[in-house]
């Protein structure tokens, strides 16, 4: 510990509640408890490879727990290993600019990084750690699709943004006799959608662990209406694909970490249900809402334990690893372990099958 004199974090990927509250931890443990000086490098890794940092303290931190966003920016599109140099160019150029990314480091004065994000961050962080950086990782993603954690922060905001999104939905459906269908975020896992369908009390859930049938989601809103339920209300992961479909493509962004931008399941399913059954049938795309917004307490509380964890792991010279809630506990993982695969709903698990068992079909 007393080597260190200088911490530098940045925030990477899509925003997400809790971040701010992460930043304000990590700040406030490291000067209050070890001494040691922050800096925050501005939108990313975009700020590591053009030096452009600030200098965090109490001040600068005091107030942002419950706050939305990051007062450091974030991008998604700026991995300092394939740097984009000539974006107005017809065919992007890219260059290594990883070098340049750790002399700043250097020339910041910091002795490693705090990286904060979720697998295509992680993935650069771990990158940065085998060409000798220090570095320690925190998850984050409202998608809670990271391995070696049980829950990533901003995944519960998501989930209770959805839930009253749903609940108000609710009220029309009944009202007009419509099926409802909610898209919500996740990309290649079904999180977001399973939770929310079962807090919101949806009737169909379409998740990309289990493809559907449009028969079978057909057949459950025909059973609801002869049982006097003239109604149905249909929660969409954004990566749902039918048994002989394919994931809706939005389009393909080829300057992000994550080229295939997803959207457009929830009108596809909605035009199939209104065609073959006649019954009127509205969309709601929930978008970017899921990611905006103060995090609830949970979030809150989280953040803060992962933050003040990923400074003692720093403390203690525990690199390469991220710290993640295991039970009630925080512990540290290697970022090897959280990076190795998505981590998806198992559709064996006790969730699915409490869900099913109140008698909500995944469209199989």
């Amino acid at each position: 510990m007393k080597d260190i004199k200088r911490i530098g974090i940045l925030t990477g990927g899509g925003d997400c509640p809790g971040l701010n509250a992460v930043i304000r931890s990590i700040t406030k443990t490291a000067i209050g408890d070890y001494g040691i000086e922050v800096v925050g490098f501005i939108d990313g890794f975009k700020g590591l490879v053009e030096n452009h940092y600030r200098t965090l303290d109490f001040q600068s931190v005091s107030g942002i727990g419950h706050t939305g966003g990051t007062i450091l920016g974030t991008t998604n599109r700026d991995n300092p290993f394939r740097y984009l140099i000539s974006p107005e160019k017809e065919e992007p150029v890219y260059c290594d600019k990883s070098a340049q990314a750790i002399q700043n480091i250097s020339d910041a004065g910091c002795d490693g990084l705090i990286v904060i994000g979720g697998d295509g961050t992680l993935n650069i962080a771990q990158r940065f750690h085998e060409i000798g950086v220090k570095i320690v990782g925190v998850p984050k993603t409202i998608d809670n699709d990271l391995q070696a954690t049980d829950v990533t922060f901003g995944f519960n905001t998501a989930v209770n943004t959805a839930s009253e999104a749903l609940d108000k939905l609710h009220t029309t459906a009944e009202s007009h006799h419509r099926v409802m269908i909610l898209e919500v975020m996740g990309r290649y896992a079904g999180w977001i959608a399973l939770h929310a369908g079962i807090s919101g009390g949806a009737d169909v859930i379409l998740i990309p662990e289990i493809p559907y049938s449009l028969d079978r989601i057909i057949d459950k809103i025909k059973f609801r209406y002869q049982h006097n339920k003239k109604f149905s209300i249909i929660v969409v992961a954004e990566g749902a694909a039918a048994i002989d479909g394919k994931m809706e493509v939005q389009k393909m962004v080829p300057t992000s970490h994550d080229p295939i931008r997803l959207g457009g399941i929830g009108r596809k399913v909605g035009q199939d249900i209104e065609d073959l059954t006649g019954i009127e049938t509205r969309v709601t795309v929930l978008g970017h809402l899921q990611r905006g917004g103060q995090p609830i307490p949970f979030d809150r509380i989280l953040s803060t334990r992962y933050g003040a964890a990923a400074v003692e792991a720093f403390v203690s010279g525990q690199f390469g690893t991220m710290v993640s809630l295991q039970g009630t506990s925080i512990n540290t993982v290697p970022l090897t372990e959280a990076i190795k695969d998505i981590k998806k709903v198992p559709t064996d698990s006790d969730i699915i099958r409490t869900a099913r068992s109140i008698g909500i079909s995944f469209g199989d």
